[in-house]
C-alpha cells in the first residue's frame, strides 16, 4: 500500500512528488499502470485523473480528481440579432462572441501549482497531446509513457501528427513498452535521445509456476486472455483451431476478456462448428484469471498488424501467463519477439496465418517433451526479464533523470 499522506502532526516526506496524470483512473485492463502506481518508492506521487472508475479494485490514497472548466461565451447581442434575424448570415462572416474565464478545459494548471511537483508523469501519448497547452502553461518538466494503442491512435490526422511531435519537443522524456514502440515512436520524429524503454511490471512473488505435462485424457486447454478487439488476432485463432480439433477432437479455447467484437467472435465460433470446443468466460479478476492460467496448457497470443496501423507493445496476459509456466504460441509482431524466443520460451509464427498457428499447436501437443521444456524456460525467462521491482525501478531512474535534466536546462549559464 502507499505511505501515509503526511499531516501537520508527522514529517515532511523528503521525496520528491511526481504527478501520474491519467485520464480514466482506472480501466480493469489497466493493472500494470495500477502497479506502477503502487510500487513506486523513492518519489511520492499523486494522481491526477479526469475520470473516476473501479476505485475499490485499484484503492489509493492519494487521487485528485480534476474539474472540467467550462467556457462562459459572452455575446454581442445587437450583432447577432442582425446577422442571424435581419440580414439572414449565419454563422457570421466575423467573430462576435468572446470568451471570459478559463482558458483551458481542466483545472490541471491549477492543481499543479498546488502541489508544485517534481515531475509529471502522462500515462498514453494522446493524452499528453490533450494535456499539452496545460503542461506548457505551466512550464514545470513532464515525461509521457506510450503503451501500444496510444502510438497508431489518430496518427493519419497531420493535425493531431503535428501536436505529437510538439509533445516529443516538449516532453523530457518518452517513454515505451517495448522496443518495436520506441522504433515506431522514432519513426513519427521523436529524438532518439529522448526515447527510454519502460517495460511492464509484472508482480511474480504472488505467482506460482508449475512445470505442464501433457494431458493423459487429451483434454489439452489453450487460454488467450485480452481485449476482443482486431489486433488480438482472435479470428485467425478460430480458424486455426477448426483445423486442430479434426485431430484433437478434445482440445478447449478459453476465451478470457470483453470488447466490441464479441458478436462476430460467436459468430464465427458457431459458422466454424466450434461450439463444443470455444468457452467464453468474458472477463475475469485477477485472482480468476489466474485459476484458468493453471488449468491451462498453453497460451495463445497470435496478434496482428490492424488497418488503423494499431499494434501491440508486449501484452501484460501473456508476461502474467507465462509466469505461471504457461507456453505461449504467439506471433512475430510488436513486442511480442522481446519476451519470447522461438523453440525455447514458446513458439512464434507469422501474423494472419491459421495454418502456421494450427501447426504449431499441434507440434506442441504432438512432439514429446516440446510442453515441459517451453513451460519451465517461460517461467524462469519471464522472471528475469520482467520482474516488477526492477522494473518499477527502471522507471524511478526515468524519473530522477528527467528532473535532473529540467533543473539542468533551468540552472543560470555561467559568466
Amino acid at each position: 500500500m502507499p505511505d501515509p499522506v503526511p499531516t501537520e502532526n508527522t514529517p515532511t516526506d523528503p521525496r520528491p512528488v511526481v504527478i501520474s496524470l491519467c485520464g480514466t483512473y482506472l480501466k480493469p485492463e489497466m493493472q500494470s499502470i495500477y502497479r506502477q502506481i503502487t510500487g513506486l518508492k523513492r518519489v511520492r506521487n499523486i494522481v491526477y485523473a479526469q475520470w473516476l472508475e473501479n476505485s475499490a479494485m485499484f484503492p489509493f490514497e492519494r487521487i485528485t480528481p480534476m474539474t472540467k472548466l467550462h467556457h462562459r461565451p459572452k455575446g454581442n447581442f445587437l450583432l447577432r440579432f442582425w446577422y442571424k434575424y435581419i440580414i439572414r448570415q449565419w454563422p457570421p462572416p466575423v467573430q462576435i462572441n468572446k470568451y471570459t474565464g478559463p482558458c483551458h478545459p481542466w483545472n490541471l494548471i491549477e492543481l499543479l501549482q498546488k502541489d508544485h511537483p517534481a515531475l509529471v508523469h502522462v500515462y498514453y501519448g494522446h493524452k499528453a497531446v490533450g494535456f499539452l497547452p496545460m503542461l506548457q502553461e505551466w512550464g514545470g518538466p513532464w515525461i509521457v509513457s506510450f503503451h501500444g494503442v496510444d502510438v497508431a491512435k489518430d496518427i493519419d490526422k497531420p493535425e493531431h501528427l503535428a501536436l505529437l511531435r510538439q509533445v516529443f519537443a516538449s516532453a523530457q522524456l518518452v517513454l515505451a513498452r517495448s522496443q518495436s514502440l520506441l522504433q515506431r515512436l522514432s519513426d513519427l520524429g521523436c529524438p532518439a535521445d529522448k526515447l527510454r524503454l519502460n517495460r511492464t511490471p509484472i508482480p511474480f512473488d504472488t505467482v506460482p509456476s508449475a512445470v505442464r505435462q501433457p494431458p493423459i485424457d487429451g483434454q489439452w486447454r489453450l487460454v488467450q486472455a485480452c481485449r476482443l478487439i482486431a489486433k488480438k488476432g482472435i479470428l485467425t485463432t478460430l480458424k486455426a483451431l477448426q483445423h486442430v480439433v479434426k485431430k484433437h477432437p478434445q482440445i478447449k479455447f478459453v476465451l478470457c476478456g470483453e470488447g466490441s467484437m464479441v458478436d462476430k467472435i460467436k459468430q464465427e465460433i458457431s459458422a466454424r462448428q466450434l461450439d463444443n470446443h470455444v468457452e467464453l468466460r468474458g472477463w475475469l479478476d485477477q485472482t480468476a484469471l489466474l485459476e484458468q492460467y493453471q488449468n491451462a496448457h498453453a497460451f495463445l497470443h497470435p496478434s496482428e498488424l490492424t488497418q488503423g496501423q494499431d499494434q501491440e507493445g508486449i501484452p501484460n496476459s501473456m508476461l502474467e501467463a507465462m509466469a505461471t509456466g504457461l507456453p505461449v504460441i504467439a506471433t512475430h509482431h510488436g513486442g511480442i519477439p522481446e519476451a519470447i524466443t522461438h523453440d525455447h520460451d514458446g513458439l512464434l509464427v507469422p501474423e494472419r496465418s491459421p495454418e502456421e498457428l494450427a501447426a504449431a499447436i499441434l507440434r506442441l501437443i504432438e512432439e514429446p517433451d516440446l510442453l515441459s521444456r517451453l513451460s519451465q524456460n517461460a517461467a524462469t525467462s519471464v522472471r528475469e526479464n520482467f520482474g516488477a521491482p526492477a522494473q518499477i525501478a527502471r522507471l524511478e531512474d526515468h524519473y530522477f533523470e528527467a528532473i535532473a535534466l529540467a533543473q539542468a536546462a533551468n540552472a543560470p549559464a555561467e559568466s
